[in-house]
């Protein structure tokens, strides 16, 4: 009895080491994990430098990517530079851009943007910007249109930044306060159908006033302030971020100088 007892006891050891014991869980994600991640990381911090001197560090790294900003201001502020210096920054990252413009004649634009170092004849002869000057009303029609020739060159040309100068013309030609808002919805909608970064000036006269139509105030991803006013004789420049969604920006009204670089915001100097 005793061997048979003993000869089960070997048999059943012999049964144990020849069970495979369960493989750990592995800890470590497998590269499609890791991939997935990365891609979710790039595509939430991906933002787009407007290229003006240290703006885009106190808006996170710039705007994010196929928003909709308006810069309002009044005469003189620096809405033009703003919105050149914002192309000029995606042109030479080899971006293609759309210059929308109601005002604004090409050769003088041209010749006004040197002194700067901006050569923007030369970047519409590579094919790389597109100088567009519209009339109200033929924006008007394109709205009407879904687009038309526009949304054409869009597509065509991959442009991933626009610029519309000024929409405040536009807008005069809606004497309705409906139909003014029905047209500037309509006008959001399909820039937003572009997929590009946009950016779009605006007329302001007053720093206390409503600065642009309620409706594209609530429409507009972000809200740049310009203003240009006298102090102590002279003429100063400031800054002021209203509204910019999905970003964690500055609230203070700092002084903005136009250089031979171009506009230039002076974080330190904050204006009362």
């Amino acid at each position: 009895m005793k061997k048979r007892i003993k000869a089960s006891a070997k048999t059943s050891k012999i049964k144990k080491r020849n069970v495979p014991k369960p493989k750990k869980k592995s800890k470590t994600p497998t590269k499609t994990s890791q991939v997935k991640k990365k891609s979710n990381v790039s595509a939430a911090k991906k933002r787009i430098k407007i290229g003006i001197t240290n703006l885009d560090p106190l808006i996170q790294g710039g705007l994010k990517e196929k928003s909709i900003s308006v810069v309002a201001g009044d005469t003189g502020s620096g809405k033009t530079i703003f919105a050149l210096q914002f192309l000029h920054a995606g042109l030479i990252n080899g971006e293609n851009c759309l210059y929308l413009t109601f005002e604004e004649k090409r050769d003088k634009l041209y010749d006004d943007m040197l002194p700067f170092h901006w050569d923007f004849a030369k970047y519409e002869e590579k094919k790389q910007l597109f100088f567009l000057e519209y009339s109200p009303e033929q924006v008007r029609s394109l709205i009407e249109e879904g687009g038309g020739t526009v949304d054409q060159l869009i597509s065509k040309h991959k442009i991933t930044r626009i610029v519309i100068d000024s929409i405040t013309s536009f807008s005069l030609l809606y004497q309705d306060e409906l139909a003014k808002k029905e047209s500037g919805l309509a006008l959001f909608e399909l820039i937003n159908k572009w997929g590009c970064t946009a950016v779009l000036t605006a007329q302001a006269e007053s720093r206390d006033s409503e600065l642009i139509n309620a409706s594209l105030e609530f429409e507009a991803d972000n809200i740049i302030l310009l203003y240009h006013f006298k102090n102590k004789g002279r003429r100063r420049r400031a800054i002021e971020i209203l509204k910019m969604r999905g970003t964690n920006h500055t609230d203070k009204t700092m002084e903005i100088i136009i250089t031979s670089k171009g506009l230039v915001v002076r974080p330190s100097t904050i204006i009362k």
